[in-house]
């Protein structure tokens, strides 16, 4: 609800289209539509499938022809403001496909399955995707396609873009943008929220 409440404090957003497990749809939906703040607010529900992937098709599919530009978001990540979502839309709008990171801190390796460093990865040019990760409707859509057709399995919408030789555009993301997946970052959550840090 948090991550909702950001998506439509955004200028830039129209509809929603939430993708949710289909066993969360029942109670997601009486969730929804309790919120008096969602009343007027144009959101439909569609079921998820087994994949990350399969589930941003799925939500794509919902996704009305009229749409120029697509925002594809994580909803464990509560804190992305509006501000940054309406950055991304103006700069799809130019550059077709575009999505949100940090620089990385840490140096980084690749490591061996038994253990053994192999190398380091010159950490200047890496960083850590996030999402919003924005695209102009046909673009994503016609990749999602192919990935299906070709039996591609990716981890993120922009993988499936890169895979069409299509480049793809990074903008400076938020560290308050973080993914919520484990127990600390529940703690981390709760305690910037006690502290006013985040809206």
């Amino acid at each position: 609800m948090r991550t909702l409440d950001r998506i439509f404090s955004a200028a830039s957003i129209e509809e929603v289209v939430l993708v949710v497990a289909a066993d969360q749809i029942v109670g997601c939906e009486q969730m929804l539509r309790s919120d008096p703040a969602l009343k007027d607010r144009p959101w439909l529900l569609q079921a998820g499938g087994a994949t990350r992937q399969q589930s941003a098709r799925r939500g794509l599919d919902r996704v009305g022809t009229h749409v120029d530009i697509v925002i594809i978001h994580d909803g464990a990540r509560p804190f992305v403001s509006p501000g940054l979502i309406d950055r991304c839309v103006d700069a799809a709008a130019e550059k077709r496909a575009v999505v949100v990171g940090l620089p990385v801190r840490d140096t980084i390796k690749a490591v061996a399955p038994d253990g053994w460093i192999q190398s380091t990865l010159e950490r200047s040019a890496l960083w850590e995707i996030q999402t919003p990760q924005v695209f102009q409707r046909e673009l994503i859509v016609s990749a999602h396609q192919r990935a299906e057709r070709e039996g591609a399995v990716v981890t993120d919408d922009a993988m499936v873009v890169e895979r069409t030789g299509t480049p793809v555009y990074v903008l400076e993301g938020e560290r308050t943008n973080f993914k919520i997946t484990q127990a600390e970052d529940v703690w981390l959550a709760e305690m910037l929220l006690r502290e006013g840090r985040v809206p």
